[in-house]
Formats: C-alpha cells, sequence, structure tokens
C-alpha cells in the first residue's frame, strides 16, 4: 500500500459508491481490512484506498461523502 499525494483520484466513482453503500449497510466494518474489502467483493481496491485505512464508521463515511459530492 503506498500512501501519496494522490489520496482517492484513482478510485473510479462508482467504486466509491460501492465502498459508502457496503460501509452504510454495516457489510464492510470500519477500519477497513483487506478481509473486509475480500469478504464485500471489493478487494479490487485496496491498494488505493489507503487514505481510509484506520479511519472508524463516521470518518470513511465523511471522507466518501465528500470525494463523491466534489467529484459531482
Amino acid at each position: 500500500m503506498r500512501l501519496g499525494a494522490n489520496g482517492l483520484k484513482q478510485v473510479k466513482t462508482p467504486d466509491l459508491k460501492d465502498l459508502l453503500r457496503a460501509v452504510h449497510r454495516g457489510d464492510l466494518p470500519c477500519p477497513i481490512t483487506q478481509d473486509g474489502l475480500a469478504a464485500t467483493g471489493l478487494l479490487r481496491m485496496g491498494d488505493q484506498i489507503g487514505h481510509l485505512r484506520g479511519l472508524d464508521e463516521a470518518g470513511v463515511k465523511a471522507v466518501l461523502i465528500a470525494v463523491i459530492a466534489e467529484r459531482s
């Protein structure tokens, strides 16, 4: 996992929405882990969402909502 200046730029908006949906439904527990991503079918994003690791559910939701809103 590489944390750089790109943040979540590499993650496509539909993938961010899938991630937010999984967290909101409780399918993806926070802090986010590789195992959690794999269990929800979102492992493809594992290397791109390093900035979300370690955040609690409220933090993950806040970041995802802000990024999705900014892109809209």
